[in-house]
């Protein structure tokens, strides 16, 4: 059994913090970074959490993304809010966007935000679910390096891609996150397997011919299994639209991995969607959605895309967060 330690939010963004300055990072950039792993993990998504800030470390030493970059917001339009990552962190692009978006957006009743020459921007639905708690349905899209090749194909021409929708809700929470890639898991969970040496189940890779595989190694160097076939294919080129050639950035097909220190800055893009509920329905929107997550919460043994994160994020607030003590081992070893 793996063994782990209990840490609170504070001490998980401190720490995350820390690693990142240390690494190279200027403060400007790390603590949004920081701050987003802390959340991820009270959400319960490990694998997008402490675990990738060695990742983000050697990346920045590398030269695969600028520690010190400065992003650079644009306004093309009333309605359009471009960033230039520079080759820097998601986390503080978007950040610097997310300010003029969500202004327009209430101004305008719908906005648009396009962040290019980007980097993993992590848990995508963190980022929604900001939108949300500021009172606007939010819907983001971010493409990644090639790892799902097109129908009755086997060569990968498009990312993971994952799209998330999130609608606000009365509470300060969102009362609907979804939060998806267009394969049947994220691509972090085979590398997760790979790492520890664990088979993976039938349908989440493929090998360089496109057929099954339960080995992650064979499945990192093939192909990952779109979501429901070629509907999640559909997605990933769906995203691929929105992310990379509406913003400027980089195709999945020509970016470099966000594993490893071989190939440069990927330079992928995200694009947001920031829409005021009160702007088109009269004032019948959370009437409408109160429907919609009844009709599904009455419903015994049904889930609510989203409550799974809220349940165990209200309880890290409390109770804070069990982390994989090896990773913690391999963070304070970049402090010392």
């Amino acid at each position: 059994m793996n063994e782990t330690r209990t840490l609170s939010l504070s001490e998980i963004e401190d720490l995350s913090f820390r690693a990142l300055v240390a690494a190279g990072t200027t403060e400007a950039n790390a603590r949004p970074l920081a701050v987003a792993t802390a959340a991820t993990e009270a959400d319960g998504v490990a694998s997008h959490g402490l675990a990738y800030i060695p990742i983000y470390c050697e990346h920045v030493q590398c030269g695969k993304v600028d520690g010190g970059a400065a992003p650079v917001l644009t306004r093309p339009r009333p309605g359009v809010v471009a960033v230039d990552a520079a080759t820097g962190f998601a986390h503080a692009a978007i950040d610097l966007g997310f300010e003029a978006l969500v202004s327009a957006a209430r101004e305008q009743g719908v906005a648009v935000l396009a962040i290019r020459n980007s980097y993993n921007c992590g848990v995508l639905g963190y980022h929604t679910y900001r939108l949300a708690q500021a009172g606007l349905v939010g819907l983001g899209f971010t493409n990644a390096p090639a790892s799902i090749a097109p129908s009755g194909g086997a060569k990968p021409v498009v990312g993971t891609n994952p799209f998330s929708v999130a609608v606000p809700g009365t509470d300060g929470q969102p009362a609907l996150l979804i939060d998806q890639s267009a394969s049947t898991i994220a691509k972090s969970e085979v590398m997760k397997h790979a790492r520890e040496g664990k088979a993976i189940p039938v349908g989440w890779a493929l090998d360089s011919e496109g057929n099954p595989t339960t080995d992650p190694n064979i499945g990192l160097k093939g192909s990952m299994a779109p979501s429901g076939g070629y509907k999640g294919v559909g997605v990933a080129l769906l995203t691929e639209v929105l992310a990379a050639a509406l913003t400027g950035a980089t195709l999945g097909i020509h970016a470099s991995p966000f594993s490893g220190t071989v190939g440069g800055p990927p330079k992928t893009g995200q694009f947001f969607i920031a829409i005021d509920p009160l702007a088109a329905s009269g004032g019948a929107f959370n009437q409408g959605i109160a429907g919609i997550v009844e009709a599904i919460r009455f419903q015994d043994g049904a889930h609510l895309p989203g409550d799974g994160r809220r349940s165990k994020r209200l309880s890290a607030r409390k109770d804070g967060v069990a982390v994989n003590a090896a990773t913690l081992a391999k963070i304070e070893a970049i402090l010392t």
